[in-house]
């Protein structure tokens, strides 16, 4: 990220990484693991590019309009917190 500046802190030393981002609609989700991010190396704060953000939508609602499959599917546990 050449010449911008962290939102959060003001360094503009960044390192590129992946990781896994979790898109959630109206109680849907997909999982989308390796997406590219931008991390702050000074403060740790995560920028994603707006057309990666882009694709993963699209992805999302093409899974649900049964358009496209996707890879597989992962089961959660769930707990009420109490």
């Amino acid at each position: 990220m050449s010449e911008k500046k962290c939102n959060f802190c003001g360094s503009n030393d960044y390192e590129t990484k992946t990781t896994d981002y979790l898109y959630s609609h109206k109680g849907n989700y997909l999982l989308v693991p390796n997406t590219p991010v931008e991390v702050c190396c000074c403060c740790g704060m995560v920028y994603y590019d707006a057309s990666v953000l882009k694709r993963i939508e699209q992805h999302f609602f093409a899974i649900q309009k049964k358009e496209e499959k996707p890879d597989s599917y992962v089961k959660l546990p769930q707990i009420a917190f109490s």
